[in-house]
């Protein structure tokens, strides 16, 4: 990761207005966006969305948040993105051990079943958390695709 926090948000329009929420949010914290839309709450087909987020992801070597109205298929597009591992959060424990276990750059929402103050704290504890290594790093090169190029700092 550069020194600035960057954070890449992809949705569809199911999770946009969430992803609108945690754009503030994270904003109000000084935290570089790139933003890869959707742009409003018009119907959309989101794999295209979640692969571009998931390019940005790997190109700027920073985390991401994707968004939909469960984050189930979204979490899906972006695991069979070669180098990218995707964890579908519904609390923070599944925030912090995506991280700390699993050296998830990228995590999935649902807009339609999560409040925007879990979501909150969620990012939080996704982007502060850091990967614990150790016994864990030897399941993750076992990952058919695991690349070391594609892991964020920890």
């Amino acid at each position: 990761m550069t020194s600035t926090l960057r954070v890449v948000l992809g949705t569809d329009h199911a999770g946009y207005e969430l992803k609108e929420a945690i754009k503030k949010h994270l904003i109000s914290k000084k935290i570089d966006v790139i933003d890869v839309g959707t742009f409003s709450e018009e119907s959309c087909d989101y794999p295209p969305i979640m692969q571009q987020a998931c390019a940005a992801v790997l190109e700027h070597k920073c985390l991401g948040i994707i968004f939909g109205g469960s984050g189930n298929g979204e979490a899906m597009v972006a695991n069979k993105v070669p180098g990218i591992r995707c964890a579908r959060c519904v609390s923070v424990w599944d925030a912090e051990m995506g991280r700390k276990h699993n050296n998830a750059q990228i995590m999935a929402l649902g807009g339609r079943v999560t409040e925007p103050e879990l979501a909150c704290a969620m990012v939080d504890t996704f982007l502060e958390t850091a990967y614990e290594g150790g016994r864990h790093q030897k399941r993750l090169e076992q990952f058919p695709d695991y690349d070391p190029a594609a892991d964020p700092a920890a």
